[in-house]
């Protein structure tokens, strides 16, 4: 069976950095590594950056941010460093944290390494090889599911992470901070879109708990064990991670989840192999963690129109860089149409 790995490729030119200043630090901070052999570029890399750094008996994990505008609390490696610290006690799936650099010297900005996890990253299709049943897919989501449901159960205070977020009202601060972001990400060919911002301002719950929450819980930041069991052995991308409401959490990663039955711009969106047959709803998905956990989803319509939103914003946060020339990857220039059609969706959804 052939690509099961999630295989790095050449680093971008726009994301290169100065391989001899890090593996001076890293010499100096990490233990027994040898010679560095190579660096590589996981794709992806919207947000922060990730590299592969091979060395004879091991591979490091390097985290970075990304070059250009950023949002004031995003990219935040201090943080994404100190929370997976505290969090791998109690929750087995967290990378294993080695080294924090906040010396801007060595790499122009704060990073991280990692140990690599190894195993099967889902991404926008199963591997080449990898045949499974309708019953083995269904299987898999509410297996997966479970690990989400397994981290809102996390005591909080008990691993320390009592002050990961700023307590209640969490709700209230994602839509106006979510509204805040757009605004200041808008560029001249994207919409307002205050009708949905007005609606989500005028419709929002309280919370129904505070929790610790990942906030971008999807397949590709999920690691797979080998095809024979495709347990899950790794959750990545702590970046987003705080304390907050769960169903905001939930939310926010059936935003991406793309049904067999979405139209044609949904399918053209879709970053996981959701669409399966054997793949359950997104409906069937809440329907499930509910049931697993207690709480309701009488006001999900709040939740997924909250959703969709925030990955609007997330689209147009990365368009407008791409638009202001801060990065020049031709995967982001159609990101703008992207967020429109989200946008759209909030409203269908609204009614």
């Amino acid at each position: 069976m052939t690509g099961l790995r999630d295989e790095p490729g050449a680093v971008r030119e726009e994301d290169a950095f100065d391989t001899a200043s890090v593996r001076v630090w890293l010499e100096s901070n990490v233990d027994g590594l040898g010679e560095l052999l190579e660096v590589r570029q996981f794709p992806g890399g919207a947000s922060n950056l990730t590299y592969l750094l091979r060395y004879p008996d091991r591979d490091l994990i390097l985290r970075r941010p990304p070059a250009g505008h950023k949002a004031k609390s995003a990219h935040d490696m201090r943080r994404e460093f100190e929370v997976q610290s505290r969090l791998r006690p109690v929750y087995p799936y967290v990378p294993n944290v080695l080294a924090l650099c906040t010396d801007p010297a060595v790499l122009g900005s704060d990073f991280y390494v990692m140990e690599r996890i190894e195993g099967i990253i889902l991404r926008g299709d199963l591997p080449e090889g990898m045949a499974l049943t309708e019953p083995d897919l269904r299987a898999l989501a509410f297996r997966t599911f479970d690990r989400l449901i397994e981290l809102h159960q996390v005591d909080a205070e008990a691993a320390g992470l009592a002050d990961l977020g700023k307590g209640a009202g969490y709700v209230e601060r994602q839509v106006r901070g979510w509204s805040d972001r757009f605004r200041k990400a808008r560029t001249p060919d994207v919409a307002e879109n205050a009708d949905v911002m007005a609606w989500l301002a005028g419709n929002q719950p309280g919370d129904v708990r505070i929790c610790v929450i990942h906030n971008d819980f999807r397949f590709d930041n999920v690691v797979l064990d080998k095809a024979d069991t495709l347990d899950v052995v790794g959750v990545l991308d702590w970046e987003m991670a705080t304390l907050g409401d769960p169903l905001m959490d939930l939310a926010g990663s059936l935003a991406y989840w793309t049904q067999a039955d979405d139209d044609e711009m949904a399918q053209l969106m879709r970053k996981q192999p959701s669409h399966l047959p054997g793949m359950p709803t997104r409906r069937e998905l809440v329907d499930y963690y509910c049931e697993r956990t207690g709480l309701s989803a009488a006001n999900w319509t709040f939740y997924e129109v909250f959703g969709q939103f925030r990955l609007a914003v997330i689209m147009q946060q990365i368009y407008f860089r791409y638009h202001e020339g801060q990065t020049h990857n031709p995967a982001f220039a159609q990101l703008n149409r992207f967020a429109g059609y989200l946008f759209d969706r909030c409203r269908a959804a609204i009614g």
